[in-house]
C-alpha cells in the first residue's frame, strides 16, 4: 500500500509541474511580446515603448526565458502567483474570493451527476425485459447531446421566467445554485450512467452472478451489493475525469446564470489577456483534478485489494 500511495503522489506532483510548465509555454513562449499585452491590459492600444522597457523590467521579461520560468515556477511552489494586471492585486487573493463559489457549484454538480447516474445505471440494467431495458439506456445519449448552455437556458425559462420558482442570476442562498448544479450535471450524469450501465451489464454475465443465483442469493441483492460493487471502478476512474471537466464548464455556467467564481474570472482574465490570472487559474484548476483524482486512487483498494499489492489501476 505504501509503494502504492508513493506512486500516486509522484503521479499528481508531475501533473502539477506539468501543467504549469504547459500553461508558462503558451503564456510566455508563443509569438507575441507579453510586455505589450500586459501594457494593452486588453485595449488595442499601442503602448509607449518607455512603458514596455519598464514593465519588462518590472516583470522580469528582459531576462533570459529559462531564468524566468525557474522564478516564477519557485514563486509559485511558495504560493505566490504575482500580481494581476487589470486589478492589482495579487492572484492568490483573486482566486481565494472566487474559488468557494465554483467549488460549491462544481463539487455539487459532480455529487448531483454521481447519484443520478448511478441510479439511471441501477434502474436501467435492473430490469429483465429487453424493450425496457433499451428505453432506460437510451435516455443517457440526450442527455449527453444536450449543450450545457442550451441546458441553462431552458431552466432559466421555465423555473425562473414562466414558473417564478428559482431566482435567475446571483449567488445569493441554495435557491441560486440549484439550476448552475443541475445545469452541470445532467450531461455528466448521463456519462456517468452509460459507463455505469454498460459495465453493470458485463458484471451481469460474469458468472459468479450464476452462482450467486444457484445458492438462492436474490436478485436485488445480488444487483447492489455484488454486481455494482465490481462495476464502480471504470466509473470511478471516469468521475476523476470528469471533475475536470466540470471546472472547465463552471465558465458557460457562471456566465448564463451571472455567479461569481472561478469561471468568469477566467473568463475575464483571458478577454482582458491577464497572464498572470490565467496562469494562477491553470494551476488552481490542475491542483483540484490532481486531489481528486488522488482521492479516487485511494478508494481503488477498498474496492479490489488486488490494485494495491500490484501498484496499478485493474
Amino acid at each position: 500500500m505504501g509503494r502504492y500511495l508513493a506512486r500516486r503522489l509522484a503521479a499528481a506532483v508531475g501533473v502539477l509541474w506539468a501543467a504549469y510548465t504547459l500553461a508558462f509555454a503558451i503564456l510566455y513562449l508563443l509569438p507575441g511580446d507579453p510586455a505589450e499585452i500586459l501594457a494593452a491590459g486588453g485595449e488595442n492600444t499601442d503602448p509607449d515603448p518607455a512603458a514596455l522597457e519598464k514593465l519588462r523590467a518590472e516583470y522580469g521579461l528582459d531576462r533570459p526565458i529559462a531564468e524566468q520560468y525557474w522564478d516564477k515556477l519557485w514563486a509559485a511552489l511558495h504560493g505566490n502567483f504575482g500580481v494581476s494586471v487589470t486589478s492589482g492585486r495579487p492572484v492568490t487573493d483573486v482566486i481565494k474570493d472566487a474559488a468557494p463559489s465554483t467549488l460549491l457549484l462544481t463539487f455539487g454538480a459532480l455529487a448531483a451527476a454521481i447519484i443520478g447516474g448511478a441510479l439511471l445505471a441501477l434502474i436501467a440494467t435492473y430490469p429483465r425485459g429487453a424493450g425496457l431495458r433499451q428505453l432506460l439506456l437510451s435516455l443517457p445519449s440526450l442527455a449527453v447531446s444536450a449543450p450545457t448552455f442550451w441546458v441553462g437556458l431552458i431552466l432559466v425559462q421555465l423555473l425562473s421566467f414562466q414558473w417564478r420558482l428559482l431566482p435567475a442570476i446571483g449567488n445569493e442562498g441554495w435557491k441560486s445554485l440549484v439550476m448552475p448544479v443541475v445545469t452541470l450535471a445532467i450531461p455528466v450524469s448521463a456519462v456517468v450512467a452509460q459507463v455505469l450501465a454498460k459495465s453493470l451489464l458485463t458484471e451481469l454475465g460474469s458468472p459468479y452472478v450464476e452462482i450467486a443465483h444457484a445458492k438462492g442469493v436474490s436478485r436485488t441483492r445480488i444487483h447492489l451489493r455484488h454486481v455494482a460493487r465490481n462495476a464502480a471502478i471504470p466509473t470511478l476512474t471516469l468521475v476523476g475525469v470528469l471533475t475536470g471537466e466540470l471546472l472547465a464548464g463552471t465558465v458557460v455556467v457562471e456566465t448564463v446564470f451571472s455567479r461569481a467564481g472561478i469561471g468568469r474570472v477566467t473568463a475575464a482574465a483571458v478577454e482582458r489577456q491577464d497572464i498572470p490570472v490565467v496562469l494562477g487559474v491553470v494551476v488552481f484548476s490542475a491542483a483540484i483534478f490532481v486531489v481528486v483524482n488522488l482521492l479516487i486512487d485511494l478508494v481503488y483498494p477498498l474496492l479490489d485489494p488486488r490494485i494495491a499489492q500490484n501498484g496499478a489501476r485493474a
